[in-house]
């Protein structure tokens, strides 16, 4: 089962009607967050009865009328939306939690709100048991430490199975067994390396080899993966059962195979107090009704995964024929600037396609979309980009000017000053400027770009920036990819030839 902050998604077994009300909710900030300029009155309710720290029952909290969920961003279960607020599975199941607690209230009568308290993730067990929200409201493994200190809502109700998903170029699959010798690309620090390990165990005991274990980069995310696997970039993975068949609605070129699964059972469930009994009962009897209705629903579907889909693949034949003309100058200028030549392979292929005859609506031109008023300023000096050498040329130097002028702090780490300079390249310096001064208003790292500064992103800008940074990092992990694949292919033939 994959730990929470890679972002769990809900599983199969909850899932919720064909229409969902979405009743009004309030995001609100926890006692260590600062305020957001959107929180809004919620029906006269003192804002304290939010941010005060209490441990009472449901009844208690149905008479302040407020329950409190603690909630963890997420670019699917959580996240803000400017122009309406808080959105994500997370944040429609608790809606729909909302309304089922008002069920029989007149219209005059006032209502029970659900508020959202965004916490790190380590901080979402802490802040429940300190009284800073009620839910902590993730789809959390159940996993014997835990249980030590809180109860599980809809315990035992929801499991979830570790399934093999393969390209459908992979052949020869019957059983988890014949997963020996081949490399399995995985999330990285999830149980799906534990129980690949295990399985090992099982194979070195029969006397058969291993697989082989290679765990993603840290900012690539199960749904990354499947990307990675409809692509033909990856070729085999495992994901969590319900995951794999959503993304498999998308991504026309993954297999799931059902009957291997590497691991079964798992058991998942919001966490609440051990001192709340009644709102536990309360949460199971939601539980049984949102188990109604086809997996996920067809709306939240596309609401929440079909737009998220990056569809080209950097690394068919076709498109590595492209690359080629380019590689000697991405390599040129990668060295001169300091950077690696397949991140701007990765960017240029976001931003054209790797197609120098592209013009944008804004005037920018060319494989590296380049801008001619960027490419005319001081910092960069370069006025003619229509040429491919001097289009990469000027991107690489103004990539080079925004690193070092604005995210050079040793503070920030090398893989998030590649993702802030790619954001500022998308958006603009002053606006990154203004959203890492956003995160820190929210209680998030102004220093790291992902699961932090891309939220205050999300929540100023909406999709566009946050999207582009990540489409641009996939590519740069495919080609990378591609790389060890070629090398590892060449060396091969080299070995036979020696040989």
């Amino acid at each position: 089962m994959e730990y929470l902050d890679e972002r769990m998604r809900l599983p199969p077994h909850l899932t919720l009607p064909a229409a969902i009300c979405l009743a009004a909710a309030t995001l609100v900030t926890s006692p260590g967050l600062a305020a957001e300029e959107d929180v809004r009155d919620m029906a006269g309710l003192d804002m304290g009865l939010v941010t005060d720290r209490r441990t009472d029952d449901l009844p208690v909290m149905k008479d302040l009328r407020i329950v409190r969920a603690l909630v963890t961003f997420s670019r699917t279960d959580f996240f803000l939306s400017p122009a309406r607020g808080a959105r994500g599975l997370q944040a429609e199941l608790l809606r729909e939690y909302e309304k089922q607690l008002n069920k029989g209230r007149g219209k005059k009568d006032l209502r029970i709100n659900m508020a959202f308290v965004p916490v790190p993730f380590n901080r979402l067990i802490p802040a429940l048991l300190e009284g800073e929200g009620d839910i902590a409201a993730a789809m959390l493994t159940m996993t014997p430490e835990r249980r030590e200190k809180v109860a599980f809502a809809t315990g035992g109700q929801f499991t979830v199975d570790e399934v093999v998903v393969t390209s459908s170029k992979v052949q020869g699959l019957e059983t988890v067994e014949d997963l020996s010798g081949r490399k399995v690309y995985v999330l990285r620090g999830s149980s799906y390396v534990e129980h690949l390990k295990e399985l090992n165990v099982r194979l070195a005991k029969k006397g058969r080899k291993p697989v082989i274990i290679q765990e993603a980069n840290p900012h690539v995310l199960t749904e990354d993966i499947l990307e990675l696997v409809d692509a033909g970039i990856v070729r085999i993975t495992v994901a969590d059962d319900y995951k794999a068949a959503v993304w498999a609605q998308a991504l026309p070129n993954l297999v799931v195979h059902d009957h291997l699964k590497v691991h079964t059972g798992g058991k998942l469930g919001w966490a609440i107090r051990k001192t709340n009994p009644k709102l536990q009962k309360s949460l199971d009897a939601f539980a049984r009704k949102v188990r109604k209705g086809t997996l996920l629903g067809n709306m939240l579907f596309k609401r929440y995964y079909v737009d998220t889909r990056w569809v080209k693949n950097p690394v068919t034949e076709q498109e590595r024929r492209k690359l080629e003309k380019f590689w000697p100058l991405f390599k040129k200028y990668g060295d001169r600037y300091g950077f690696d030549y397949m991140a701007l392979a990765a960017q240029a292929y976001q931003e054209s396609g790797l197609d120098h005859s592209r013009r944008s609506h804004r005037g920018a031109i060319g494989v590296m979309q380049v801008l001619p008023s960027t490419a005319r300023d001081k910092n960069v000096g370069i006025p003619d980009i229509s040429s491919v050498e001097n289009n990469i040329h000027a991107a690489a130097k103004y990539l080079a000017f925004l690193r070092d002028r604005y995210f050079a702090s040793p503070a920030i780490s090398s893989d998030d000053r590649l993702a802030f300079t790619w954001a500022a390249y998308n958006a603009g310096p002053a606006k990154v400027r203004r959203m890492r001064s956003r995160a820190r208003k929210m209680g998030l790292s102004a220093n790291e770009w992902f699961d932090n500064v891309e939220y205050a992103a999300l929540k100023m800008v909406g999709q566009e920036t946050v999207r582009y940074v990540a489409n641009v990092y996939r590519y740069y992990v495919a080609y990378t990819l591609a790389e060890e694949l070629q090398e590892k292919k060449t060396g091969v033939l080299e070995a036979k030839r020696n040989g």
